[in-house]
């Protein structure tokens, strides 16, 4: 098989992953912010689930997590379609990690910020939003980068639920062709570049907060 029409296939996987990445990272996102925010503030009955949530999906088996979505939710009557269930899976998982990120990064605000948002007699809402996440938010861009790039590497095991992402084209290939060194060359440089390329985004929107925040940008 020519080099050329190697690589035509593997981008068409690496589109797929990176759909995959796109709809599991605000997921994950969303998670982290949710959960963090419950064990930090929540009553007892939230900060339970929160820990739970946490040490659950941080304490299993990804791939086990994906199979119960996909193969097991079914016998229970939620049918969930292969790329539905990935995003799920994936978001899940890396949202557990990201929400001791989130904690550590309000946690770590001085508590100066937090009087001086009593003494402009905020609401605990208005506090949160306006004085300590803008603040918190630049401690957790270099993180979450970390979980993001953690993120594009377990895109690999939703090909194992057949969707036909970078690792699904890369074995498909490798059975039909036996070039072997070719492919998984170029599967390799293409999960370089995409990890690359969000831990560039990460990085701008780590020095634009930086800059805001430096302009006074937090009120």
């Amino acid at each position: 098989m020519e080099f050329g029409e190697i690589v035509s296939v593997l981008l068409q996987g690496a589109i797929v992953t990176i759909k995959i990445v796109a709809m599991a990272l605000p997921l994950a996102a969303a998670m982290a912010f949710i959960f963090g925010l419950m064990r930090l503030y929540g009553g007892f009955p939230l900060k339970q689930l929160a820990v739970v949530y946490i040490e659950f999906f941080r304490g299993t088996s990804a791939l086990i997590q994906l199979y119960w979505i996909y193969f097991v939710l079914p016998l229970f009557g939620f049918s969930i379609d292969a790329m539905t269930a990935g995003v799920i899976a994936l978001g899940l998982n890396i949202g557990a990690y990201g929400t001791e990120v989130v904690r550590g990064a309000i946690s770590s605000v001085p508590k100066g910020q937090f009087e001086a948002s009593i003494a402009l007699n905020f609401t605990p809402s208005q506090s949160l939003r306006r004085i300590i996440l803008p603040q918190a938010l630049v401690g957790m861009i270099p993180p979450f980068g970390n979980l993001a790039i953690e993120l594009v590497k377990a895109t690999s095991l939703v090909s194992l639920i057949t969707i036909a992402d970078l690792t699904f084209k890369a074995k498909s290939l490798a059975d039909m062709t036996l070039q072997v060194g070719e492919i998984f060359g170029v599967v390799l440089l293409l999960y370089f570049v995409i990890s690359q390329c969000l831990a560039l985004c990460f990085r701008y929107l780590e020095k634009r907060l930086s800059k805001g925040l430096g302009r006074g940008g937090v009120k």
